[in-house]
C-alpha cells in the first residue's frame, strides 16, 4: 500500500477519473463498436462489477462456444489503473487475470513425461498449451510478464535450459562446459536444432527478468544466464554460423510452420530451410551476443564481453549489408538457401521491429520500415506479402505479441501512424474476442473466417486464448507504452508515449491517468500522469516534466537507489509533437486468394543445359492470376530481369558451379514470389556406398547403408581426387526419425576433408533433417571448403542434436525415453564445384 502522503495524493485523482475507493465516480458502463469485415458490427460492453471487477460482452462470433459473456476481477497484488475508461481499466485488469491464470506450479505436454505433470513455478503457455516454450516465453516476458512477476519469469527461463543427459559426455566438435548447460530449442522443423536457432530468443525474457531482480537474486540467475547464453553461443556458432556473410543460419522466429512462410521446395526439403538466413533469428542472435557481453562484463569476465561484444558489432555490419532492400525500404525477412543466398523480397514485422528495438537498424532506415510496412484495416499482418494457398495462421494473420513489437518499434522512431494502428488494434482484439487470443485474420480481425468455394484455406487454424505472449504483449502495452515504465539496469525510465487520438479515444473523459500497485525489486510505485487538453489534430505528446515523490527527475530516470518504500511517480505531458505520420495502408477482400495483398505463385527451373554459346535455362511456372515477370538469379546474383518467355540463354556463365533461380514478380503489384529451388548445371561427382573407397563400421544393405549414426559410428570415402577450388560435400540420405515438423532427431554431424597426408583441411557441422515418409534420398547441408588439387578422404563423426540434453530424455518420441537419436541412412557423397575462390 501507499504510503499516507502518496495515497491522498492518489485519491485525489479518483475525484476525476474514479479509483477502487470510489467506484461510483467512474463510468458504470461503456459499449463500443468495431467494423468487422464481411460482418455486422461487433459491439462490446463492458460493465463495473463492484470495486474492482467488470463484465465483459461481445457480440463477435466465437471458436469452439466460448461464451459471449465473462466476468473478472482485478488480481491483488497486482497493477491496476483508472483512466477514466472503464473499458481500458477492464481490458488491462483482463489482461492481468489471464496473466494469473496461466501462472501454474505444474505444467504438461502429451510429447513429455507420458502427459504427466512436471512441477514448475512457471507460466505456461495458453490455454491450449500447457507447456513452457522458448520463444513464445521469452517474447512474452520481454514485452510485459517480466515486469509484473521476474521470479516466475527466471523460474520459466531456467525450466528451459538443460544439460547433456546423465552418462553422456560432451561430444568432440562441441564447445562450451563439461556439462553443456544451453538453452533448449524446442521440437521443431526438420528435428529441430539447428535447422531452427532462434533459442537465443532466450535472450530477450532474460534480459528483462534481470532488471527486475536485485541482490543476490539477480546476481545468481546473472551466472546462470552468462553460462548458458555462452554454451549457446559457442555451439551456435559451430553449428549454425557462415563466416562468408556474419550471418546465422536458420528457421525464421516464431514463422515456424514452414508451408506457412516458405517456398514449395522448402516444404519437403529442410536442408534448404537449414542454410537459409532469417532477419528475425539473427537479430535475436545479435540480442544473445549483448547480453552475454554486457553479464561477462558485470561478472569480471573481460575476455569473454571483449569476445561478444565484437561478434554483435560484427553481426550487426552483416544484418545491415545483407538483409537491406534499399528498393523496398525494408529489410529482407530472409535469404534463399544454399546455391542461391538472395536476400528475398519477403518481410515480416516482427523480424523488423526487432532489428528497430535493437537498434540495428539506424535512423533513415528506422524511418523507412515503418513507413513502408503495410497495415491492413485492423493492423498490421505478421508477414506481406500473403501466400496464395494457404490457410489463415501465421499467413494472413495478425499475432498481437507481433503488433506490440510493432508499437515498440513506432515509438522509437515517433511513428504516431503506426502507433495508433497498434494502440488500436490491440485494444480490438482484446475487446471483441473476450479474450488475449493468439492470432486472428489479418484484414476483418476476426478469430475465425471460413470461405464456401475454399473451406482448406480459412482459419486460423489453430487459436487459443489467454495466449502467453499476447497476454504480454497487452500488459506491457498499458504500462511500457501508454504509462511509459521500463525498466533498465540504471533505473526504472519514465516516458509516456500518448497520442492525441489515445487521448480523443480511451481518455476524453479523465484529465489524469493513473497506474497503481506496480511493484519491482521490493519497492511499491504510482504512476500519475497529467494529460492535456484533447486535441484534434494528431501526433503525441511530449513529457514536460517527470518528478519523483515531488522531486523533479532529470530525462526520465529514475535510479534504483533513489527509490523509497513507496513512491509517486508524476509525468506532465505538454504540448503535442507532430512525430512522423507516414503509414502504408493497404485494403481487399477478405475472402480474396490472390491479387495485389498477395504474392505470385512460385516458378521452378524446368532445365539448365550446356549449349554451344551458353547455358540455356528453362522456366516451368503454375498458374498466374494476372501478368508476372521473372527475375533469374546466378548462384545468388540477379542476372535477368524482366523476363516475360519461360527461357532465358546465359552467354556469359562462369567458368563452373552455375546454379540457377527464378522469382516471379506480379506485374500490377510489384510483389514477389518466394525462389525456385536452384538447379545447378554441373552435377557433380556422387560417390554411391557400393563405392569401393567408402568405408563404414555399420554394414550397407544393398544401397544404403542403414541406421548409422551412434557416436562411436564411422563413415569415410577414401581417395577422392579433386583440382583446385571451393567444393560443396553433401550426403546423400533419409532420416524418418519423427514427422518434418516436429522432433528432436534431426541428423546433426560433423563432415572433415583430410589431405594425402593426413591433414584435416576443415571439419564443418551438416544436417539431415527429417524427411516425409515417403520421401526420397535428398541431400544435407553442404560443407564448402576450398581446396588445392589433390587427393581427399571425406569423413563422418559426431555432433549433437537436442535429444541429447537432459530435458528431452522424458520425450515420448524419437531421441527421447528410447535414447538420443542421431541417426540417418547414407546413400552416398556428393561433390559439387562451387563458384568463387
Amino acid at each position: 500500500m501507499l504510503k499516507p502522503s502518496i495515497a491522498a495524493a492518489v485519491a485525489s485523482l479518483c475525484a476525476l477519473s474514479g479509483c477502487a475507493t470510489t467506484p461510483a465516480r467512474a463510468p458504470a458502463t461503456e459499449v463500443r463498436d468495431f467494423a468487422v469485415a464481411g460482418a455486422a458490427n461487433v459491439q462490446v460492453r463492458f460493465a463495473r462489477d463492484g470495486a474492482s471487477g467488470y463484465i465483459q460482452s461481445s457480440t463477435m462470433p466465437t471458436r469452439e462456444q466460448a461464451p459471449a459473456t465473462i466476468r473478472y476481477a482485478e488480481v491483488p497484488g497486482q497493477p491496476f489503473i483508472r483512466t477514466g475508461s472503464v473499458a481500458f481499466d477492464a481490458l488491462f485488469a483482463h489482461a492481468i487475470s489471464e496473466m494469473k491464470e496461466l501462472s501454474v506450479d505444474a505444467i504438461r505436454d502429451g510429447a513429455y513425461n507420458d502427459d504427466q505433470p512436471i512441477a514448475c513455478h512457471c507460466f505456461e503457455t495458453g490455454e491450449k498449451w500447457h507447456y513452457v516454450w522458448t520463444r513464445d516465453l521469452a517474447y512474452g516476458a520481454n514485452l510485459g510478464l517480466a515486469m509484473l512477476d521476474p521470479r516466475r519469469v527466471r523460474d520459466s527461463l531456467t525450466f528451459k535450459l538443460s544439460g547433456y543427459r546423465p552418462g553422456s559426455s560432451k561430444p568432440r566438435e562441441a564447445a562450451g562446459t563439461a556439462d553443456g548447460l544451453q538453452i533448449i530449442q524446442d521440437t521443431g522443423s526438420g528435428g529441430s536444432w539447428p535447422v531452427s536457432t532462434d533459442r537465443v530468443t532466450w535472450a530477450f525474457g532474460a534480459e528483462q527478468a534481470l532488471t527486475a531482480l536485485s541482490g543476490p537474486e539477480r546476481a545468481a540467475f546473472g551466472v546462470t544466464a552468462l553460462k548458458a547464453l555462452s554454451n549457446t553461443i559457442e555451439n551456435d556458432r559451430i553449428a549454425a554460423f557462415d563466416p562468408r556473410d556474419g550471418l546465422y543460419t536458420g528457421e525464421q522466429s516464431f514463422l515456424d510452420w514452414r508451408e506457412q512462410s516458405y517456398g514449395r521446395d522448402i516444404e519437403t526439403d529442410l536442408a534448404r530451410m537449414a542454410t537459409a538466413k532469417a532477419l528475425s533469428t539473427n537479430v535475436a542472435h545479435y540480442k544473445a551476443l549483448t547480453l552475454a557481453a554486457n553479464l561477462a562484463a558485470d561478472q569480471s569476465d573481460s575476455a569473454r564481453a571483449q569476445r561478444y561484444a565484437a561478434w554483435a558489432a560484427q553481426l550487426k555490419t552483416a544484418i545491415n549489408a545483407r538483409f537491406w532492400l534499399e528498393d523496398a525500404g525494408m529489410y529482407a525477412s530472409l535469404t534463399a538457401a544454399h546455391s542461391d543466398g538472395a536476400p528475398l523480397h519477403k518481410y515480416d514485422w516482427l523480424g523488423l521491429s526487432l532489428a528497430i528495438v535493437t537498434g540495428i537498424a539506424d535512423e533513415t532506415r528506422r524511418e523507412r520500415i515503418l513507413a513502408s510496412y503495410p497495415h491492413g484495416p485492423v493492423g498490421a499482418p505478421v508477414i506481406f506479402p500473403q501466400q496464395q494457398g494457404v490457410p489463415v495462421y501465421h499467413n494472413r494473420a495478425i499475432w498481437p505479441f507481433v503488433t506490440a513489437y510493432g508499437l515498440d518499434a513506432a515509438i522509437a522512431g515517433a511513428n504516431v501512424s503506426v502507433a495508433d494502428a497498434a494502440y488500436a488494434s490491440l485494444q480490438r482484439g482484446a475487446s471483441v474476442h473476450l479474450s488475449n487470443m493468439e492470432n486472428m485474420e489479418w484484414l476483418s480481425g476476426q478469430q475465425i473466417v471460413t470461405d464456401a468455394g475454399h473451406p482448406e484455406l480459412g482459419g486460423p487454424v489453430v487459436n487459443s486464448r489467454r495466449q502467453l505472449w499476447s497476454v504480454g504483449a497487452y500488459v506491457g502495452m498499458v504500462v511500457r507504452n501508454v504509462f511509459g515504465v521500463r525498466y533498465a539496469d540504471d533505473g526504472v525510465h519514465v516516458a509516456p508515449f500518448i497520442t492525441a487520438r489515445l487521448r480523443r479515444d480511451s481518455f476524453k473523459d479523465s484529465n489524469r491517468i493513473v497506474l497503481d500497485d506496480l511493484s519491482v525489486r521490493g519497492k511499491k510505485l504510482a504512476v500519475r500522469v497529467a494529460l492535456p487538453p484533447v486535441s484534434s489534430s494528431e501526433g503525441h505528446y511530449a513529457v514536460d516534466a517527470v518528478t519523483l515523490n515531488g522531486k523533479p527527475v532529470a530525462g526520465g530516470l529514475i535510479a534504483w537507489d533513489t527509490l523509497e518504500e513507496d513512491n509517486l511517480i508524476e509525468v506532465t505531458l505538454g504540448a503535442l509533437q507532430a512525430g512522423r505520420q507516414a503509414i502504408r495502408s493497404v485494403a481487399g477482400d477478405p475472402a480474396a486468394l490472390s491479387g495485389a495483398l498477395f504474392a505470385p505463385r512460385e516458378a521452378a527451373i524446368s532445365h539448365v543445359v550446356a549449349a554451344v554459346t551458353g547455358i540455356d535455362v528453362g522456366i516451368a511456372d503454375a498458374q498466374q492470376a494476372g501478368p508476372v515477370v521473372y527475375r533469374l538469379y546466378r548462384n545468388g546474383v540477379l542476372v535477368a530481369d524482366q523476363l516475360k518467355q519461360p527461357a532465358w540463354r546465359d552467354i556469359a556463365p562462369l567458368a563452373q558451379a552455375n546454379c540457377y533461380a527464378v522469382e516471379v514478380v506480379d506485374a500490377a503489384s510489384g510483389n514477389v514470389s518466394h525462389h525456385s529451388g536452384a538447379v545447378c548445371a554441373e552435377a557433380g561427382i556422387l560417390i554411391g556406398v557400393d563405392d569401393a573407397r567408402v568405408r563404414s563400421s555399420v554394414a550397407r544393405s544393398g544401397a544404403r547403408i542403414a541406421g548409422w549414426g551412434a557416436p562411436q559410428d564411422r563413415f569415410s570415402v577414401d581417395q577422392v581426387q579433386l583440382g583446385a577450388g571451393r567444393f560443396s560435400f553433401q550426403v546423400r540420405y533419409t532420416n524418418h526419425g519423427n514427422a518434418i515438423n516436429t522432433g528432436i532427431s534431426n541428423g546433426v554431424k560433423v563432415l572433415s576433408v583430410v589431405d594425402a597426408a593426413g591433414h584435416t583441411v576443415a571439419r564443418r557441422v551438416i544436417q539431415m533433417p527429417h524427411l516425409p515418409p515417403e520421401s526420397a534420398p535428398m541431400y544435407s547441408t553442404p560443407a564448402d571448403i576450398l581446396l588445392k588439387a589433390g587427393t581427399y578422404a571425406v569423413r563422418l563423426d559426431d555432433f549433437y542434436n537436442m535429444s541429447y540434453l537432459e530435458a528431452n530424455a522424458v520425450y515420448a518420441n524419437g531421441g527421447g525415453k528410447g535414447g538420443a537419436l542421431n541417426k540417418v541412412d547414407i546413400f552416398g557423397v556428393r561433390v559439387l564445384p562451387l563458384a568463387g575462390q
